[in-house]
């Protein structure tokens, strides 16, 4: 099992045990502060009560609840934890807690409490946060020393060899007992490197970056491009993403990817993290939650529309009802998007991929004319969603051989992959289906945009605007 995942692990165990515990405490703290004419038999009577019973079970869950929310539990987000912004998380969601319970339950509770309510909300305060707290820190202090010893450090390749940047390569070497990389060969960025070693490390003069990667199980990447390799810095990246590890660019060369940058430490080597779009964790999953709800009960509830359209399809023209086709997901990764067949199915016939051309666009089948003008075409996407290759809002999944096309005009496009593809975007809002690669160009500046503006009041913008046309027939 990976480092990353035995830390999770701990966290969750720890919790739950903690959580348990400092709700047990609560409770035999308000077991002292009964009047005497009401104390039970015994403490153990007490505790027995059906209502402290059940809150054994679901406050505990609860709070977990809570927490995986905010992101205590996101991969990624355990091993190298700063313990300061656990401690606040930690202070947070109790705070959160203590109020949802005192509210929700002991303020009608018919137990009568001798202290006041002031008394009881810091009480119960410091019975969520306080084993808690304690519990992280131990595994957190721990990661720590064992981050600092080697233990946890990843093989780590750096890419962008020069001697401008050997001291570059030395710092990062130096504070991998803080950063966690260990970094273990170089590879030039475009021309090729004369000498087999730079700062210690071996040079391999290859172009199958990501074939070295999985050679030397390599697990982060960090980019030193020189000035005038930033151009196709954003190609090599696009294709970086396919690896699942964390990617990492020299923060005084980042220039263009400054998309809300999310810099990785404080006194290590400042290098910028563009693994993912700076989403606060709590708002990533709350999008990922929504998107579970909304395609999971969309699907159920438009199950008669779609069974409509199915036959519809059917009888109009030959072939299946739906299209299946791959495209460029999350983190480069392709997936089969699902959509109704608007098109007969020879409209590829010579295998060369061809976009619409519009309502002139003869492949297009008379129910799909209908299917496209209201975007019907695009409800089994809601599969795709729930099962987490797609995503409500997002930019617009396209085939690898318009991602190509694109990423040789427009560099950074590669950076869209930093978020789940969605069933609409902000670039469908305003240009609707693209019939040129200029226009999915265009669209694209609008899919970079929104990376740089993730929150769930932009998704809820964007969703409004994307029914409106439903509604009103624009969608081709």
């Amino acid at each position: 099992m990976m480092p990353q995942a035995r830390q999770q692990i701990k966290y969750l165990l720890s919790d739950f045990i903690t959580l348990n515990i400092g709700w047990l405490l609560f409770d035999v703290a308000r077991f002292y502060t009964l009047p005497a004419d009401l104390l039970p038999d015994s403490l153990v009577s007490f505790l027995r009560y059906p209502q402290l019973l059940i809150g054994q079970i679901v406050v505990p869950v609860g709070m977990i609840a809570l927490y995986a929310v905010s992101g205590s539990y996101n991969k990624g987000g355990t091993l190298y934890r700063s313990r300061l912004d656990e401690f606040l998380n930690t202070a947070l969601i109790s705070l959160i807690g203590m109020l949802a319970v005192f509210f929700v339950v002991l303020i009608n509770d018919n137990i009568p409490e001798r202290i006041t309510n002031y008394e009881l909300m810091v009480l119960l305060f410091a019975s969520l946060m306080v084993p808690t707290a304690v519990g992280r820190y131990v595994i957190s202090t721990g990661a720590a020393r064992r981050i600092h010893r080697g233990d946890y450090s990843v093989n780590t390749l750096i890419v962008g060899v020069s001697p401008q940047f050997r001291r570059k390569i030395e710092r990062i070497k130096e504070s991998s007992g803080m950063s966690g990389l260990r970094p273990v060969a170089c590879v030039p960025f475009s021309e090729k490197y004369a000498e087999a070693e730079l700062a210690g490390l071996p040079v391999y003069n290859t172009d199958d970056i990501v074939g070295l990667c999985r050679n030397l199980n390599i697990g982060a990447v960090v980019v030193l491009p020189p000035k005038d390799g930033v151009k196709s810095m954003g190609a090599l990246l696009g294709d970086l993403y396919s690896l699942g590890i964390p990617l990492l660019v020299s923060a005084e060369l980042f220039g263009p990817v400054a998309l809300q940058p999310r810099v990785i430490g404080v006194i290590n080597e400042p290098l910028v993290d563009v693994t993912n779009a700076n989403v606060p964790p709590s708002v990533a999953n709350l999008k990922r939650l929504g998107d579970i709800v909304v395609s999971a009960f969309s699907l159920v509830l438009l199950s008669p529309v779609m069974l409509a359209i199915a036959v519809a399809v059917k009888l109009n023209s030959k072939g299946p009802c739906f299209y299946r086709q791959e495209r460029v997901g999350f983190h480069g990764r392709p997936f089969r998007i699902i959509k109704f067949r608007s098109m007969h199915t020879d409209a590829e016939a010579d295998g060369v991929p061809r976009l619409s051309s519009g309502v002139d666009d003869t492949r297009i089948t008379s129910v799909g004319h209908v299917l496209r003008k209201y975007r019907l075409d695009e409800l089994p996407q809601f599969w795709n969603v729930l099962v987490g290759e797609m995503s409500l809002v997002g930019p617009r999944p396209e085939r690898k051989y318009y991602v190509d096309r694109i990423v040789a005009q427009v560099p950074w496009y590669g950076l869209v992959r930093q978020v789940r593809p969605g069933i609409t975007s902000w670039g469908m809002v305003k240009y609707g289906y693209a019939s040129s690669v200029g226009e999915m160009i265009e669209r694209s500046g609008y899919d970079l945009l929104y990376i740089r503006n993730i929150s769930l009041p932009v998704d809820l913008k964007i969703i409004f605007h994307t029914v409106s046309t439903v509604f009103r027939g624009k969608g081709i």
